[in-house]
């Protein structure tokens, strides 16, 4: 699995060979960067300073700079995840000159003629959509209805005071859509049952797992839980299936020092833990 990132760097050949697709000023620099408002990560939001599309001239062009974006992931990778997919509806664009992301705007895109157009090109397009977050809204479900474009459920988020109707919950799950424990910006599992849930989701885990958990076995109930639920696939980052702490967390948004530093050594991998995930893997139907 790929991952193609919504946008591109200023600093990128992208932009210096074809600076008409994105908004830039007569000195081709940026009139507009990308972000996000104000969110459960940051209450600035989130100023990423990526310059955003001119979607205009990308559709005069028949999106070739995208097409040609995804031709070349899918000689790399089976299937590729869009991130920020709500951008492709609609995206937050900020004036260059600012400093955070909250004085911005949401600016429409042309998503189904885009998506059309796509798929026109790969009729058998295999992409996941990261559609997560409160900023999702009807017009973002209803183009991953209208393409049949799975998109995500993490664990982490399925505990709340909602939780009967909560979408992240398993019961919940329909069959097109990848689960995952975390992502990459959330703490390990164990991390997060030690540091971040409130004993109100705590006494939620318990209830609908029908069982006390520990800091010791919570890693091991929720990759049950993910890989026992309908969803056609189950994405679980090893810290989990290791069971470790906050301590090997991957990434921490807003932030951009001391991110992607774990990494899996050797002797991680014991013949226990391909047992235990052999039997899993089997038990529910995913081998």
């Amino acid at each position: 699995m790929g991952d193609i990132p919504i946008y591109v760097t200023y600093d990128s050949v992208d932009v210096w060979c074809q600076p008409e697709f994105f908004k830039l000023n007569d000195a081709q620099k940026p009139l507009f960067v990308a972000g996000i408002p104000p969110d459960y990560f940051s209450t600035t939001g989130q100023l990423w300073g990526n310059p955003v599309y001119n979607w205009d001239t990308l559709k005069k062009a028949g999106y070739s700079w995208w097409l040609r974006r995804i031709e070349f992931n899918l000689k790399l990778f089976d299937i590729v995840r869009l991130d920020h997919f709500r951008g492709f509806v609609s995206y937050w664009e900020v004036p260059a000159s600012e400093k955070t992301a909250v004085n911005g705007r949401w600016v429409n895109a042309p998503v189904k003629d885009f998506f059309d157009i796509l798929y026109r090109h790969f009729p058998s397009l295999p992409i996941i959509a990261e559609d997560l977050g409160e900023l999702i809204t009807p017009e973002v479900r209803e183009i991953m209805s209208i393409f049949g474009i799975p998109g995500m459920k993490v664990l982490h988020y399925a505990f709340g005071e909602d939780l009967p109707i909560n979408p992240y919950i398993p019961h919940n799950y329909t069959k097109n859509c990848v689960v995952y424990t975390r992502t990459h910006d959330n703490n390990t599992t164990k991390g997060w049952f030690i540091k971040e849930i409130s004993p109100e989701e705590r006494k939620r885990i318990q209830q609908y797992l029908r069982k006390e958990v520990t800091e010791d076995d919570i890693h091991r109930e929720l990759v049950r839980l993910v890989m026992m639920s309908v969803a056609n696939m189950v994405v679980i980052p090893m810290q989990d299936i290791l069971g470790l702490g906050e301590e090997s967390r991957m990434n921490f948004p807003s932030t951009s020092e001391n991110n992607w530093e774990w990494r899996l050594l050797p002797e991680q991998i014991t013949s226990e833990l391909i047992r235990e995930l052999t039997e899993i893997t089997i038990i529910y139907g995913r081998a």
